[in-house]
């Protein structure tokens, strides 16, 4: 059985027209895999089975240069089994954030 990687290069993940970037996910799309691979953090999980379990439709493209930046951001890990979220919330900050009033 082969192993997937997540291939991260310019030119899978974005498509460009003279150096300009033709589309980027829009913070919804972001929020959206963020939330979901949150949710599913104890097992890895490959990049089709993501997409199949997305809420919504996303294209590969897009699904590749959201996880580039989560990647790139410390949030998630990747290799053989997969991707998988890896982000913990620092501890002194929720503890800051408890007591507060929201405003």
């Amino acid at each position: 059985m082969a192993t997937q990687k997540l291939k991260i290069t310019k030119t899978e993940l974005i498509e460009k027209t003279d150096y300009k970037i033709k589309r980027y996910p829009n913070l919804n799309t972001v929020l959206m895999v963020e939330d979901f691979l949150k949710q599913n953090q104890d097992i890895p999980m490959k990049i089709s089975e993501i997409k199949k379990q997305l809420p919504k439709q996303i294209m590969h493209q897009t699904l590749l240069l959201i996880l580039e930046y989560l990647w790139k951001s410390g949030k998630i890990i990747y290799g053989p089994r997969g991707v998988q979220w890896i982000y913990t919330e620092p501890h002194h900050l929720k503890k800051m954030f408890e007591n507060t009033i929201e405003v």
